[in-house]
């Protein structure tokens, strides 16, 4: 993970012109992608001065960093000392137990444990009961004819089924949700705001004290969870820690609920601006999977993400070190116009359409199937029951989350169809 400690405003020259911190400016953080493809034109392997690491925006670069890089890049405690923020040495340390920052073998075990219940199968059994969850969110707002489709429902929907999963109670989903967004705010950023550092402190505190009692329930009463296996598990030769099995089952949780609502959001949002795709897939809902796939594509749920190069290499004419950080640009892949044709298009009927919203290589996201299957039936589900769905003249309101891609509110208007 590139961090960068910076609390003021910035003065850039032409040199710094192409940084990736541009994206703390609300003008780029709505629409990065013109920032996106200057950088893939002409720099797509770039040093950041800000970052203290490469950028890399062409798909195969960054498919290349996803495959072959480390992912070993949590912020060490000594990295977070020298630069004032020792205080975080406890998020610091939560995120170095954590599958997302570790490398074979121990993330090939790891993720094998955790992964389980998201396998094709096992999510597609649970289609019914996400629809029934969506039917029952949309039914409690059809009658004022508008919505917060992000408050309504992109954000509760896969708290309530991560929740499940986890063998956690349905009740506690909204303050998992909370937790999670503070979470999210240290994964998904590059810088950290000195005044957000008490709120992150309490919030692992509060998560690692509310999964140490789960635990303790599971010992007793285990629900064949991913929690539950983390706690049977023999990792190269005995048991995982405590401390570990917390430290995953936060990671679970958020990435549960981070990703899929702004696939969600970002996705209504990319339809009710194209209105000709919209009203294609309105007729012809049999799209719908088509239309998930693009909408990952055109406005991916994660823009980024780090590696650490293991080995002096060379990229694009440019010398990358041992140990240095690699930023791959999932979100720049996406529309680079050497892989996809007419990349900056909305097409819901887009073939060889691999995109790298999920990422790629041993990282792949193992919870994509259910991320799919989640969007497919809201999608679906809001096109049939709502007809004249409308955007709401609101100004949009981006997350200041530079990594994970999403709004803060959504209002939309409709008629029961």
């Amino acid at each position: 993970m590139a961090v960068l400690a910076h609390n003021s405003a910035t003065t850039y020259d032409a040199e710094s012109a192409l940084s990736l911190y541009h994206l703390l400016e609300p003008e780029v953080l709505a629409d990065p992608y013109p920032l996106y493809h200057r950088l893939r034109a002409e720099d797509p392997v770039h040093w950041d001065p800000f970052l203290h690491a490469w950028v890399v925006t062409r798909y195969a670069d960054v498919v290349r960093v996803l495959e072959d890089l480390s992912a070993v890049c949590a912020p060490k405690p000594e990295q977070l000392t020298s630069m004032g923020l020792s205080a975080m040495e406890p998020v610091a340390q939560t995120m170095m137990r954590q599958l997302l920052f570790m490398d074979p073998p121990l993330h090939t075990q790891l993720r094998a444990l955790a992964s389980a219940v998201f396998t094709p199968h096992r999510v597609e059994a649970l289609r019914s009961h996400i629809q029934d969850i969506v039917n029952a969110l949309i039914d409690a707002v059809e009658a004022a004819g508008r919505m917060d489709v992000m408050a309504d429902l992109a954000n509760r929907l896969p708290a309530m089924v991560s929740a499940e999963i986890l063998g956690l109670p349905v009740s506690d989903s909204q303050q998992l949700k909370a937790w999670s967004t503070e979470f999210a705010e240290i994964l998904g950023n590059f810088q950290h705001n000195a005044d957000c550092v008490p709120r992150m402190l309490r919030a692992v505190e509060e998560m690692s004290t509310y999964f140490r009692a789960a635990i303790r329930w599971q010992r007793v009463r285990p629900n064949g969870g991913p929690i539950t296996a983390m706690l049977r598990a023999d990792v190269q030769g005995r048991g995982l820690s405590e401390e570990v099995v917390i430290a995953n089952a936060i990671l679970l949780m958020v990435g549960a609920q981070e990703t899929t609502p702004n696939l969600i959001g970002n996705g209504l949002l990319s339809l009710l601006r194209n209105l000709d795709q919209l009203a294609t897939l309105r007729m012809n809902l049999s799209l719908i999977p088509s239309a998930v796939e693009e909408l990952l594509r055109y406005e991916s749920p994660s823009q980024h993400t780090t590696r650490v190069a293991p080995e002096d290499a060379e990229w694009g004419g440019k010398r990358i070190r041992k140990g240095q950080s690699v930023i791959a640009v999932m979100g720049a892949a996406n529309r680079d116009p050497e892989r996809f044709s007419n990349p900056d298009a909305l097409d819901i009927c887009r073939t060889d359409n691999r995109h790298v919203a999920f990422g790629a290589g041993r990282h792949f996201c193992f919870g994509a199937h259910l991320g799919r299957l989640e969007g497919q039936i809201v999608f679906s589900t809001m096109l049939r029951r709502f007809s004249n769905l409308v955007l709401e003249p609101c100004p949009l309101i981006w997350r200041e989350n530079l990594g994970l891609r999403g709004l803060k509110a959504l209002y939309v208007s409709f008629q029961s169809a």
